[in-house]
Formats: structure tokens, C-alpha cells, sequence
């Protein structure tokens, strides 16, 4: 079919159909009515000779042919939209406008007070509206209403882009009324009774099964190569309530470095090195693929990065 005889509104209507996987959704997106979106849905099926999208028991069901050409049909708007994104760079000093950013309370806790910092001098118009992981889906990330995610990922949507924001280790805190300290090595330290600490990804999270040590990441799968597994008497995914547990004389909380050293000045607290070697962790910048060419969004993840290298150097 020759190009000139295709209405190439037609494959932002199909991105957003895939996206949504539903007209009425797809439809609301676009400001449209739903039967100027079905009228759409059908002009597609008559470029591509396939119904696209089927309904099926799940919903509306993309065809195989529709999964091959989503990840073009978003290319190809990804290249549109770079070519008509303004010639002029974001303004910081003017600017007046919101972010919001999904983050985990270890990077809220860590990283936001010296972003702030910078914020203020740079660019003091603008907010932030910082969202917990459980808030937001990998689905509202990639429909572009979520301006950047920082967490730590297992995983990860291919069409994401990403940077590493650092690179921490791992620290114990312990109180200083903690037997343990007399004698810290591995023996003790898997004896001991420990907080569990995690939020990694996004979205609501389940229920922690602890002979699932894959799951239950960096600290507990380098003991089990080890052939050991530690007691955990407490999972938690917030690292502030984790290093208020810690104060206690019987519990051991192993977390990142970064926020362990928010606890120095904190004279019921001890930070001491794990006794035993743990892979580092990479604290990571996500964002959607349709905000890779925006200024303003590049603006601010250059910033992050920039604020990242100097609070881990601090360290």
C-alpha cells in the first residue's frame, strides 16, 4: 500500500490501543469518542489486513501481527516526537511546574535532601510529588504519567531507558546494647535476629515467603552461597522503620550504606561492615520512552545523576 494513501494519525491511534488494550480507554486517552476510536480500530485493520486486536476472555487480545509492529509503531512516533520537541532548552531558573517521581524510601531518604538542596539554587518554581513504589505501575511509567521512577529492579520493561544513579554496599546497624558487638563474626551474626529490609521494583507488593531466597535479594542469596541462611523475625519494605527496629538489643538490620550512614550521629546506634562479602547494589533512574526527548524531564534526570555521583562520593 502506498504510504501517501495512509492516514498516519492512524498509528498513534494504535500505540495508544496497545497500550490500553481497550477502545474506550484508548479512546479517553486521545480525547476521542469511542466511535470515532472503533471507526479508527477497523481503518487499521483494513492498512494492516488483520484485527489487530481480538477479544478474548482477558479483553481485547493483540494478534501476533499486532506485537510485531507495536515496537516499531513506537519508534517510529518516538522519532516523530524528538523532531518536534522545541529547539530551545528547558529553562530551570523560570520554570514553574510539578514532577512527580516514584521513589523508595532509601532514595527518598538518601538522594532527595541534596537533590532539594540543588533544586532550590537552580530552580526554585519547581515541586516534587514523590510517589511510593506500591503507587505506581510499570504501565503508568510507560504511558508517560509518571516522570521517573528510582528504585532498585529486578526487572525491567525492554522499552525503558535507564541510568545508574550509584553503586552502594551494605552496612549493619546494631544498637549499642547489642550483646553482638562483643563479638561480631558470621557465626553470631547468622544466630542473631534480624530485620529484613526491601522495596525493590514497583507496584503493590506480596507476601515475603522466606525459603524463597532468590526472592529475597542481595543479603540472603550471598549467605546461601555460603550454605547458611540468616533468622529473620521481621520483613519490612521501609527502611526508616528498619533502622528504628534496630535500636533494639536483640535485632541485627543489614541494609544499604548510604542509609545506614543516615544513623551516624545516632548515639544508640552502631554501623559495622557485614561479616561476611555482599554484592553491591545499583540504584537506578527509569523513565518512559515517551519523555526520552522532553527537555524538561532530560533536564532533570541529568541533574539526579549529577546529585547521585556527589552524595556517593561524600560516602
Amino acid at each position: 500500500m502506498n504510504i501517501q494513501r495512509v492516514d498516519l494519525n492512524l498509528l498513534v491511534y494504535l500505540d495508544v490501543l496497545l497500550r490500553e488494550r481497550n477502545v474506550t480507554q484508548a479512546a479517553n486517552q486521545l480525547n476521542l469518542s469511542q466511535p470515532a476510536m472503533s471507526n479508527g480500530l477497523r481503518r487499521l485493520r483494513e492498512v494492516f489486513n488483520d484485527p489487530l486486536l481480538v477479544r478474548t476472555s482477558d479483553g481485547m487480545t493483540p494478534t501476533e501481527r499486532a506485537l510485531e509492529l507495536e515496537p516499531l509503531v513506537r519508534d517510529i512516533l518516538s522519532k516523530v516526537d524528538q523532531a518536534l520537541q522545541p529547539t530551545a532548552e528547558f529553562d530551570p531558573g523560570s520554570a514553574e511546574r510539578v514532577f512527580r517521581i516514584m521513589a523508595s524510601d532509601y532514595a527518598e531518604s538518601t538522594l532527595l535532601p541534596a537533590l532539594l538542596a540543588k533544586l532550590r539554587k537552580e530552580a526554585p518554581g519547581i515541586s516534587l510529588d514523590i510517589m511510593t513504589p506500591s503507587d505506581v505501575s510499570f504501565l503508568d511509567v510507560e504511558r508517560g504519567k509518571v516522570d521517573l521512577v528510582i528504585n532498585r529492579f529486578d526487572s525491567m520493561p525492554q522499552s525503558f531507558h535507564q541510568n545508574t544513579v550509584w553503586t552502594d554496599s551494605f552496612s549493619c546497624l546494631l544498637s549499642v546494647d547489642n550483646p553482638l558487638l562483643k563479638d561480631f563474626t558470621l557465626e553470631n551474626y547468622l544466630k542473631a535476629q534480624h530485620v529484613w529490609v526491601s522495596k525493590t521494583g514497583m507496584g503493590v507488593g506480596v507476601g515475603v515467603n522466606p525459603e524463597d531466597v532468590q526472592r529475597l535479594g542481595w543479603v540472603d542469596s550471598a549467605i546461601a552461597k555460603l550454605g547458611k541462611k540468616r533468622h529473620i523475625t521481621v520483613f519490612t519494605r521501609h527502611y526508616q522503620a528498619a533502622m528504628i527496629l534496630a535500636e533494639r538489643n536483640d535485632l541485627v538490620v543489614t541494609l544499604p550504606s548510604l542509609a545506614a550512614q543516615l544513623q551516624h550521629d545516632n548515639p544508640r546506634l552502631v554501623i559495622k561492615t557485614p561479616p561476611l562479602d555482599i554484592p553491591p547494589l545499583e540504584l537506578k533512574l527509569a523513565w518512559s520512552p515517551l519523555l526520552q526527548h522532553n527537555p524538561a524531564n532530560r533536564w532533570l534526570r541529568q541533574l539526579i545523576v549529577e546529585t547521585g555521583r556527589e552524595v556517593s562520593w561524600d560516602h
